[in-house]
């Protein structure tokens, strides 16, 4: 799993790219990216599947903000990105991923 940043000049935006790693997608055939971006829809964000079994989503978010997020999987997997900036306590005994869009 991965995170890249890409600060916008022109605009206070960050184009954000989640990574699922194949082996932490666990045998998926498809997942979503889920977050407070998203007001949690787990259908808001298809992730691409890429040829290495691993997936993608490309997401622009306003900059100077952080943001929480999951990958769900098509087998109903809640899955945290160990690549993420931090992670939260989402009061259900369990964490959420962190991405901050703060340069």
């Amino acid at each position: 799993m991965s995170l890249k940043k890409q600060f916008l000049k022109s605009k206070p935006v960050c184009k954000v790219t989640f990574r699922l790693s194949k082996e932490d997608a666990n045998g998926a055939k498809d997942a979503k990216l889920v977050g407070s971006f998203t007001s949690w829809e787990e259908d808001a964000i298809g992730m691409k599947a890429l040829k290495s079994g691993d997936f993608t989503a490309i997401v622009s978010l306003p900059a100077g903000e952080s943001f929480e997020y999951r990958f769900v999987t098509s087998d109903g997997a809640w899955i945290n990105d160990s690549d993420a900036d931090a992670f939260a306590d989402n009061g259900l005994g369990e964490s959420n991923s962190v991405v901050s869009t703060i340069a």
